[in-house]
């Protein structure tokens, strides 16, 4: 090889080392989407769309919430996987998607570990264990030692195969009760069942059942959240109470298809997180009793990893299987 095509090859090669770089640094120059595997107008679409407006003032591009509800997340998690791998079209999966359908499914359109890039964790929500009023009990305690004199109690779920389900399946498991899982389609059925008595309990939302805590419908036996929640100060957590493995997250992150440079996926962990910093935006999400889970995408996967493995244990007690 001549010198002068030395030279010529090394400054082609450093070129197209640059150009991604390049790029990398650029980005973001057009908006940048984020498919969500729900229907908007709840809590989470309004958390997204409140980071997506600090992110706009940050990079001056807009982020667009693209809802695609249905399919267990497989709609959205496809759409994502099909999408060019440059930071401009984001997954904002859950818990159910990376943690929970990986061992209910017996085959995924997407491979929780390989599909995707972490980018950061989002919010984190605490579920709590709520009872009918007309229930006997003051506390967990009380309600275990009723529950097992009991010939039959029923627990209702915001929907089957997810943390709300297996959070009833774990309780069974360490508490040696056998109550029944009722699930429903989505939480206002699982609280309407509720407050009319169908059921003797469930695992849902606290904000989904605060307003008949208030009013005397509903009594909140434990919270599943590390901390008791400013919102109960005056109810014990899972594990004050003896049941350390029901300490449970609702949890969403955000992911990029696989192949992201590395460039892209640390400005949008870094975008993300300042927005999820902001006093307002914080101040918001508490009072949606929601939780900024800002992570670098290593931390990320290691708390998939250990909340997977959870899981995998909560569905092999209960034998349930989703249906493709």
């Amino acid at each position: 090889m001549t010198r002068r095509h030395f030279l010529r090859t090394a400054a082609l090669a450093a070129t197209a080392t640059a150009l991604p770089a390049a790029r990398a640094q650029a980005f973001p120059d057009r908006p940048v989407r984020v498919i969500v595997p729900f229907a908007g107008g709840n809590t989470l679409d309004t958390a997204l769309r409140l980071v997506a407006e600090e992110f706009r003032k940050s990079t001056g591009q807009p982020m667009i919430v693209d809802n695609r509800p249905g399919g267990s997340g497989f709609i959205a998690a496809q759409a994502v996987m099909q999408a060019a791998p440059d930071g401009y079209t984001l997954l904002m999966p859950n818990t159910s998607m990376l943690a929970i359908n990986p061992h209910t499914f017996a085959k995924l359109p997407y491979d929780p570990e390989k599909s995707f890039r972490h980018v950061t964790g989002f919010v984190g929500a605490s579920m709590v264990m709520a009872v009918n009023a007309s229930v006997p009990g003051r506390d967990l305690r009380e309600f275990v030692e009723w529950a097992r004199t009991q010939p039959a109690v029923s627990y209702a779920s915001f929907t089957a195969g997810n943390s709300s389900h297996f959070a009833g399946v774990l309780l069974n498991q360490r508490a040696g009760l056998q109550m029944t899982h009722v699930p429903h389609n989505g939480t206002p059925p699982a609280v309407q069942n509720l407050l009319g008595g169908h059921v003797q309990a469930a695992f849902l939302p606290l904000l989904a059942v605060k307003p008949h805590v208030d009013s005397g419908r509903v009594r909140v036996l434990a919270v599943t959240s590390p901390q008791r929640s400013p919102m109960l100060p005056d109810v014990p957590t899972f594990r004050e109470q003896g049941y350390p493995d029901l300490e449970i997250y609702i949890w969403s992150s955000i992911a990029a298809p696989a192949g992201t440079p590395d460039a892209v996926v640390e400005r949008l962990n870094v975008e993300f997180v300042r927005a999820m910093r902001v006093p307002e935006v914080r101040e918001k999400w508490r009072a949606m009793d929601f939780e900024a889970l800002t992570m670098s995408p290593a931390e990320l996967q290691r708390f998939v990893a250990a909340d997977s493995r959870r899981w995998a244990e909560a569905v092999r007690i209960s034998g349930f299987k989703a249906s493709e």
